[in-house]
């Protein structure tokens, strides 16, 4: 009876250990699965085109390896765009006629991911990730997953971008020749600034007869990037997050920084933004340099098409501007993966696919084929990548790889950045997006057509540069965050 007792005695401690609950000692839960009988899982994404193939590979050489070995099964189906997608998932979440149950796992940004949250939709994954597993992934990416106080995970990264600027070399290069500017000047916001003022001075002296038609330097994608990076770099979080509760940072001065190096450049036509993406501006000799994603890097235009002439045009790639004596701050973006609550088999399961996808060589080879960033800190290395990409003789884009040199020979010395998640702030983003460079846009769209009626420019301009103008402006923009966070 006594050997009965400690046979059973080990057998219950062994269907513990398969089935550990992960907890504050740092271990993870691991649930054991039939191989015989696989999980089944549904993954939505927003993939398309070489991400979606690679995805794709990907998830057939995790079902014929570790899924044949564990039992797990991962279906992936691709929603269209990151809005359609967002639209399935709020469909899903609410239960509307048609709309199809949520999947396993979905892609998503934290604002949609903290929605599916606040309605306990989703699975906390620290259960299934030791300390040390999480350890090796980026520190800030992980970090961007807690919602919460509460040690629970629920976004789970599995590839980040952040900004890069590039520049039209072929015209660059007389440009600087000329002037005796460097690249090194666009390392700050400000520099920038009187960068793209030489440029406009520089153009606008090859035609002596025609005054005042000097050209556009640059152009930034993301607004909303632009102040809360702007902002963390001059040390305030302009959104502070505690407890999903948010507090709107809009130091005045710090403001008219932002407005000072954005506004009053584009006013005075140093800056522009015309087509949908300053990549096109690019393309159409509108602009010569600009700040976007990453992922961006392969559409930078290989010509410069204008109404008169095309030629081809070569690239530089330099690390994205910070605000003048700040701190190295980098914006970090991208979707994360997110595992609808479920049972423990299938939130295991998830968890597995999580962990052998965003290892270093499946990672790498994912990243290379869509222009975003690895997560693992292992994998953030120009020798890491260069490894992976002979060893499977994949054919990087010229430009995403240089891409990729820039941010990771940069990486050790950079810190990412994204504001916490809190109720609709999405719509308080689109403040930040919008505000400024609407703003922007019609005044000099109003300031030009001064102009074209036989009104000088710097007459035109002084009724534009005002303080009042500024504090108008500012007073409309707090306002703006304050109701987007009301209406929530």
């Amino acid at each position: 009876m006594k050997k009965k007792c400690v046979a059973m005695l080990l057998c219950a401690m062994m269907t513990m250990s398969l089935a550990g609950c992960g907890g504050s000692d740092g271990s993870s839960k691991s649930v054991k699965l039939d191989p015989d009988h696989p999980v089944s899982l549904t993954i939505w994404h927003y993939y398309n085109g070489a991400q979606q193939a690679m995805f794709d590979t990907l998830v057939k050489e995790f079902n014929a390896s570790v899924g044949k070995d564990e039992g797990i099964y991962v279906e992936g189906y691709s929603q269209g765009s990151v809005s359609d997608l967002e639209e399935a998932v709020t469909s899903s979440l609410k239960g509307e006629v048609g709309a199809d149950e949520l999947p396993d796992i979905f892609s998503s940004y934290s604002d949609t991911a903290y929605a599916v949250q606040q309605e306990d939709k989703l699975a906390d994954l620290s259960k299934y990730f030791t300390e040390d597993e999480l350890k090796e992934y980026v520190d800030s990416y992980i970090q961007e997953g807690y919602f919460n106080q509460d040690g629970a995970l629920y976004l789970f990264p599995v590839a980040k971008s952040t900004e890069i600027t590039m520049i039209n070399k072929t015209d660059w290069e007389p440009f600087a020749e000329a002037t005796g500017t460097t690249v090194d000047e666009l390392a700050t916001t400000e520099g920038i600034t009187e960068v793209a003022q030489r440029y406009y001075e520089w153009t606008d002296e090859q035609t002596p007869d025609v005054p005042d038609d000097g050209k556009a330097f640059y152009g930034r994608d993301s607004m909303s990037n632009y102040f809360v990076l702007g902002m963390k770099q001059m040390g305030k979080e302009i959104f502070e997050v505690k407890d999903g509760k948010v507090t709107f940072n809009t130091d005045k001065d710090l403001i008219r920084r932002l407005w000072d190096n954005y506004y009053v450049p584009y006013m005075k036509g140093y800056f522009a933004s015309l087509g949908k993406f300053r990549s096109d501006d690019v393309k159409t000799g509108d602009v010569l340099a600009y700040t976007g994603s990453t992922s961006s890097a392969v559409y930078f235009p290989d010509t410069v098409e204008t109404d008169e002439e095309s030629y081809p045009i070569d690239y530089i790639v330099c690390n994205p501007p910070v605000m003048e004596g700040g701190e190295n701050v980098k914006v970090q973006q991208g979707a994360g993966m997110a595992v609808t609550k479920s049972d423990e088999e299938h939130e295991y399961a998830a968890s597995v696919f999580l962990k052998w996808f965003t290892q270093k060589d499946q990672n790498l080879r994912f990243v290379c084929e869509s222009s975003y960033m690895p997560v693992l800190k292992e994998a953030n290395s120009v020798e890491a990548m260069d490894s992976v990409i002979k060893e499977n003789h994949i054919e990087i884009n010229q430009k995403v790889y240089d891409c990729f040199k820039t941010e990771m020979e940069d990486f050790d010395k950079t810190s990412f950045y994204t504001p916490k998640s809190f109720n609709n702030g999405y719509s308080a983003r689109k403040i930040l997006d919008y505000s400024l460079s609407d703003k922007a846009k019609a005044d000099k769209e109003a300031l030009d057509a001064a102009i074209a009626g036989g009104q000088s420019k710097e007459d035109a301009l002084a009724e534009y540069l005002t303080d009042e103008n500024f504090e108008n402006w500012y007073t409309e923009f707090c306002d703006g965050l304050n109701q987007a966070v009301a209406n929530s």
